[in-house]
């Protein structure tokens, strides 16, 4: 099969930001987790979703999740948070509903999927007006590809430019001096090991106090994973930083050679076990799993990562499931 030229791999990457809408969508319509806010971003799949990949995605919010709310209690929100490559995720309208949003929260991914983004925030009520209300002081700045309130800015940059990615957000009052925290769930696999340890390596350098969390595939050596790299390669998806996610050493590894320190790894079969067994309990109740052993290989070769720089001694180092 010929290898698809940057600018349809680019597409297939952004076609990656839907599926993932709309898986997470299907499983809050079924019962798995609350999110009022995704209906207006994504439509409703056509079919159901397999229950593995219902239970794959509860694991991946709730441990997300739980890792950005430990830092926000370590910072008291007296931080900043970044999320690379956002997509349609509604993190901020559900922060803010919990009364836990930090000073102020950056979304930055493809202009593309940011103006798709921004038109429904300001097509529909209910995403619009959580911005207004938490928005003090001038008029708030909006064109089709940024948008920028006090608390919640969305920026369309390209992750494989730093220096144009450092400029839009401060242009948009990043404060480089706040506690920063990084988020990229299944980003920095779609980069070259090179680009994605530049942007790693910036972020380590910018941010005297910053964590960073990252979410996505490992253990891809074995043959599970080559049916996987098989699988996206057919939708001309190609995992360019696919080498970095041979191990949790290996993710592990990345961080700590591009400036950060602490860093931990574990897969997410250990997250799942790791979540308030009482709602592992209801959510299983929800759909029977007939594949129980292919649902453990799934979750083997996904992972969360994590890191920190804290030279304020806040305890980022301590954070753990």
């Amino acid at each position: 099969m010929a290898a698809a030229g940057p600018d349809e791999a680019d597409e297939a990457v952004r076609g990656t930001c839907e599926d993932a809408s709309v898986c997470k969508r299907f499983a809050v319509s079924v019962g798995y987790w609350t999110d009022p806010y995704i209906q207006y971003f994504v439509r409703q799949a056509k079919e159901r979703k397999a229950p593995e990949i219902n239970r794959g995605y509860y694991a991946r919010v709730h441990g997300v999740s739980y890792l950005i709310k430990a830092f926000l209690k370590r910072t008291e929100c007296n931080s900043q948070i970044v999320n690379l490559g956002a997509g349609m995720d509604t993190l901020f309208w559900r922060l803010k509903d919990e009364n836990l949003l930090p000073r102020k929260y950056f979304e930055v991914d493809f202009p593309m999927i940011v103006a798709r983004k921004i038109h429904n925030i300001k097509s529909k009520p209910p995403l619009s007006k959580p911005i207004m209300e938490s928005h003090s002081g001038d008029s708030l700045l909006i064109d089709s590809h940024s948008l920028d309130s006090s608390r919640y800015s969305i920026v369309g940059a390209d992750l494989r430019f730093s220096s144009d990615l450092e400029e839009k957000l401060k242009k948009h009052n990043l404060d480089i001096h706040l506690p920063t925290l990084l988020v990229a769930e299944c980003v920095l696999v779609y980069m070259t090991p090179q680009q994605s340890a530049n942007l790693l390596k910036w972020a380590a350098s910018t941010f005297p106090v910053a964590m960073v969390i990252n979410y996505e595939q490992v253990n891809m050596r074995d043959r599970f994973g080559q049916i996987m790299i098989e699988n996206l390669q057919r939708r001309q998806c190609t995992l360019a930083g696919v080498e970095l996610c041979s191990s949790l050493e290996s993710q592990r590894e990345r961080l700590l050679l591009n400036g950060w320190e602490n860093a931990r790894a574990i897969d997410m079969m250990k997250v799942y076990n790791f979540l308030p067994q009482a709602d592992v309990k209801r959510i299983e109740a929800l759909e029977f799993l007939d594949e129980k052993e292919l649902f453990e290989q799934l979750m083997q070769h996904y992972c969360i990562c994590w890191a920190s720089k804290d030279s304020s001694n806040l305890g980022l180092a301590n954070i753990d499931f």
